[in-house]
């Protein structure tokens, strides 16, 4: 069933990791047709695929307003389907778009691909990089560091959404300064479990895979080094991970419900746990589930940040006007228009200049209690460091997700672990 819910989940969380940040009503467009908007009359038409509920149709007709020349040919599609198709066309060598937006966990797919994307480097592009925090331009990179796939658009800092009337019902101060002084290690988030499940009957967290996610995204070295070669079992970090989130399975602190199945859902309108450790861009699935407002708050994450979802915006060297696709693509990912995408849409900027307007430090969100949530994301933002994933990343975290739910249904760990690597080992050999 777990496998069944994963499967079923990834299209959830395809469109969800670019869309679900939108603090709008808006939808996606999972599941529609691509739609199709030529904006602007001018001479060079620049075909741009994106996904998700983006707001940049609106960007785009301030750009053409100021470059006549130019019209845009905006195609909108489900995040799973624009991949697949940039992955064909490019294999084809023929109609892929000039411009392409890429999902950071996919952009992986293309890393042996170079020849089939511009090198962003070639026009100038290193003259910006000042624009956008290192660990992001870093992800945009290959490994080398002298191919650049995309410019960042939108990021998805980690940080710590935690129920009020669940610690207040606890005895502790729920305010966001307090909650962090409480937890500022992962120690802590063990020890503040421990009472709250003593007092309360709650467990802290009711998916242990985003506990693992915490850690894992918050380690300098993952599953491979730069030359694509395992390395999870030759240091500590994944395996303290992995047992850290054992640890709290074997107390009950936490739980091990599917993400984005029903009763995941359910919990988090019931409050039924305390925290839940994710991206900036979860605010509008609490929001669409736990409507109440003044009960979900946010802070800082024990140890740091990590980062999970956000897109990068590439050309394809088929494109017969890449120059000028870079001149748009640096234009909207510019600090300025980043600001507007996010208070339009909710989408976090990669560009930490933002983090210094006005407009940004000012936002507040009355849902979580009128904080200052731009603040506190920007905060998680700065603390992450970047680790290199390598082209198999995907296939070896789900791997090691299987391991901890074997260990929640009572497998042995050190069990589970050597056969994660044994699988992991079949994956490498094929």
């Amino acid at each position: 069933m777990k496998k069944f819910w994963k499967l079923a989940a990834s299209s959830v969380l395809a469109v969800s990791l670019l869309a679900a940040c939108n603090n709008n009503d808006g939808g996606t467009n999972a599941g529609d047709d691509t739609s199709t908007e030529k904006i602007g009359n001018g001479d060079v038409e620049l075909v741009f695929w994106e996904f998700g509920n983006t707001g940049y149709d609106k960007l785009i007709e301030e750009y053409v307003a100021d470059n006549p020349h130019v019209s845009i040919n905006l195609q909108n599609s489900d995040m799973n389907d624009l991949h697949d198709n940039l992955f064909t066309s490019i294999s084809a060598g023929s109609g892929a778009p000039d411009i392409t937006m890429i999902e950071e966990a996919q952009i992986e797919r293309y890393r042996n691909a170079e020849h089939a994307f511009a090198n962003l480097f070639d026009f100038g592009a290193a003259d910006i990089s000042g624009n956008y925090l290192d660990w992001v331009w870093q992800n945009g990179e290959n490994a080398a560091g002298d191919f650049l796939f995309g410019l960042p658009t939108d990021i998805g800092p980690t940080v710590m959404f935690y129920r009020t009337d669940v610690f207040e019902e606890a005895g502790f101060d729920s305010s966001p300064e307090a909650v962090s002084e409480l937890i500022t290690t992962w120690e802590d988030f063990e020890n503040v479990a421990k009472e709250i499940k003593g007092k309360t009957g709650k467990m802290m967290t009711d998916a242990g895979e985003l506990v693992f996610n915490a850690r894992r995204d918050q380690a300098t070295q993952q599953y491979f080094n730069t030359d694509d070669e395992l390395i999870m079992d030759e240091h500590n970090q994944i395996k303290d991970a992995f047992n850290y989130v054992a640890d709290l399975f074997d107390q009950g602190l936490v739980g091990d419900i599917p993400l984005w199945t029903p009763e995941w859902f359910g919990g988090m309108g019931e409050g039924t746990y305390a925290t839940m450790l994710a991206p900036a861009w979860m605010q509008g699935v609490i929001k669409d589930n736990s409507p109440e407002e003044g009960v979900w708050s946010i802070t800082t994450m024990p140890e740091g940040a990590g980062n999970w979802g956000g897109s990068y915006l590439a050309v394809p060297a088929e494109s017969d006007h890449a120059e000028e696709a870079y001149k748009f693509i640096a234009w909207l990912t510019a600090p300025e228009q980043q600001l507007k995408a996010f208070l339009g849409y909710g989408l976090f900027p990669s560009a930490p200049a933002v983090y210094d307007m006005p407009e940004f430090m000012e936002y507040e969100d009355a849902y979580f209690g009128g904080i200052a949530t731009a603040q506190v994301f920007s905060e998680a933002a700065q603390q992450v460091e970047p680790v290199y994933k390598g082209r198999l990343y995907y296939p070896v975290d789900d791997e090691m997700k299987q391991a901890l739910d074997n260990v929640s249904a009572g497998s042995d760990r050190d069990e589970e672990w050597k056969a994660a690597l044994d699988r992991i080992q079949r994956i490498l050999d094929r």
